[in-house]
């Protein structure tokens, strides 16, 4: 396969913005298209671990407290997208002709209703039933928006890696660090994992990616 067949492969649209960030050197713009691909994969690992962890700790500690249908108690309010993702859910499930148990439901949810629990709007379930599923490594406990301030923004590099988008302008470092931490707030063991399994420190290059200034986006 040529580069020219390779770029019409990726689309005109989407390669476009290698080639701004290449400064128009298609050569250059291909060696950025693959190195933004092998580090989408490598955040892949620990991107998994935290939205595992993130989803557990959530439906343990709302099991125990309201019981493993917990997301049907009439105490538990979710907000309008949560409302729409476990009918969904619950929808999908029975498409494909499997019971839709506790924890069918739970794998089902998306990362976004997960981090919609850590939104302003559950802030009295934070305070009275959901502050248990995190602490920090002196164990003390977390405010509800120690949680969330660094998970909305990991939310929108998740979905940008799952969905194939350009991620070499954000600073991943930072990011990668966030999602570490957050997971270690969450449980300690997932962090150790990701910290063994990770390949991001590898993937990661030691001088930081040269982008034309003109399709830099900060993230």
């Amino acid at each position: 396969m040529s580069a020219h067949e390779l770029e019409e492969a990726l689309s005109l649209e989407r390669f476009a913005r290698y080639l701004a960030w290449a400064g128009g050197d298609h050569t250059r713009a291909l060696e950025l298209y693959a190195l933004n691909t092998r580090l989408s994969e490598a955040l892949y690992t620990p991107l998994q671990m935290l939205e595992v962890a993130l989803r557990n700790r959530i439906h343990s500690v709302l099991t125990a407290a309201w019981g493993e249908r917990w997301f049907e108690d009439e105490r538990f309010e979710p907000v309008a997208n949560q409302r729409e993702q476990l009918v969904a859910a619950k929808a999908d499930l029975l498409r494909e002709h499997k019971e839709p148990t506790p924890g069918r439901v739970v794998a089902a949810l998306t990362f976004s209703f997960w981090t919609s629990m850590l939104s302003p709007a559950h802030e009295n379930l934070w305070q009275m039933t959901l502050h248990p599923i995190a602490r920090r490594e002196d164990g003390k406990g977390l405010r509800r928006k120690d949680l969330s301030r660094p998970l909305t923004p990991i939310r929108v590099l998740r979905n940008r890696v799952a969905h194939h988008e350009p991620i070499l302008a954000w600073d991943l470092p930072k990011h990668h660090g966030a999602i570490l931490q957050v997971t270690t707030w969450l449980s300690p063991a997932a962090a150790a994992w990701c910290r063994k399994h990770s390949r991001f420190d590898q993937v990661f290059p030691p001088q930081a990616v040269q982008l034309h200034p003109s399709e830099a986006e900060p993230g």
